[in-house]
């Protein structure tokens, strides 16, 4: 006969209820700092950009001139980049993961694989720029075009992919692998018509925050030798091209020796924000409408 718990005494539960009540105030302390950090930073970028932000500025291209210059060539410049980036780290993340959930063995080469993967999550984004700058610039003489950045950004954010597709086919139950394979699946067909469906919606959730990490880069297209003045848009992935956050970071610079660029920066800033809370809202969606329950 098992023996019942002993009643918490009066004094150490009201310490317990102290204790989590100062654990509550805490963490909504943070969450509401880290909020009005971000309502201070929307709404000081938005008053810089007033009379800036405007289809002209949308529209135009990039000039010497801070009342004629715009961004398309930027905007373009970094749609290209996710046009290359992501196919391709989708592509080789989601193979990734498969391989070392459903097919590598345990053993040293997966904790070899799996260890090396973790700690190029942790690599600063310079180093992919060092990297893209000699394979794709130098060895391949892709020089500093949509193409090179795309393939860069997607050495940079490939880790984040393979992790967070480990962690969804994961957390697929097993019982749906042993069913498939029961009623006569063969292993590559219970992968494809069981465990991707059912870990689709964290795959993609995790993939589109990865791109949204990718597209608010900016050292890794700077070491690239990305250039920023007076380029014509982008006709091809072969093409040089500027992208929105190195616009940003030279308009910064410039503002310096002309304040004009700083409103220049903030509107730019401001498109970033959209496109960002677009993509992320997007991860939302997704997970939202996919998410199974088993």
């Amino acid at each position: 006969m098992t023996k019942p718990f002993p009643a918490a005494s009066p004094r150490r539960l009201r310490l317990r209820l102290a204790l989590n009540r100062t654990a509550k105030t805490l963490f909504l302390l943070s969450t509401a700092f880290a909020l009005a950090v971000l309502a201070v930073l929307i709404a000081q970028m938005a008053a810089q950009s007033r009379g800036w932000l405007d289809w002209p500025f949308l529209s135009g291209k990039l000039s010497l001139d801070p009342e004629r210059a715009g961004i398309l060539g930027a905007i373009v410049g970094s749609f290209g980049l996710m046009l290359v980036m992501m196919p391709v780290t989708f592509v080789l993340g989601v193979a990734t993961a498969v391989y070392l959930e459903e097919y590598a063995r345990e053993g040293r080469l997966k904790s070899f694989i799996q260890t090396n993967i973790s700690n190029l999550a942790g690599v600063p984004s310079v180093i992919f720029g060092l990297l893209g700058l000699t394979v794709f610039n130098r060895l391949l003489g892709l020089g500093s075009s949509i193409l090179a950045g795309g393939l860069t950004l997607s050495l940079l954010v490939l880790p984040i992919v393979v992790v967070s597709g480990q962690e969804a086919i994961r957390a697929v139950p097993g019982f749906l692998r042993e069913a498939a394979l029961a009623a006569g699946a063969t292993k590559w067909q219970t992968i494809r018509r069981v465990v991707l469906p059912a870990a689709m919606p964290g795959i993609l959730t995790g993939f589109i925050l990865a791109v949204s990490r990718a597209i608010g880069e900016t050292a890794p297209l700077v070491v690239l030798g990305v250039p920023v003045f007076l380029l014509p848009v982008p006709d091809s992935l072969l093409d040089d091209f500027t992208a929105l956050p190195v616009q940003i970071y030279y308009w910064t610079l410039d503002a310096v020796l002309v304040k004009a660029y700083a409103n220049l920066a903030a509107a730019a800033i401001v498109v970033l924000l959209a496109l960002l809370f677009l993509l992320n809202a997007a991860a939302i969606w997704i997970r939202a409408k996919y998410q199974r329950r088993y």
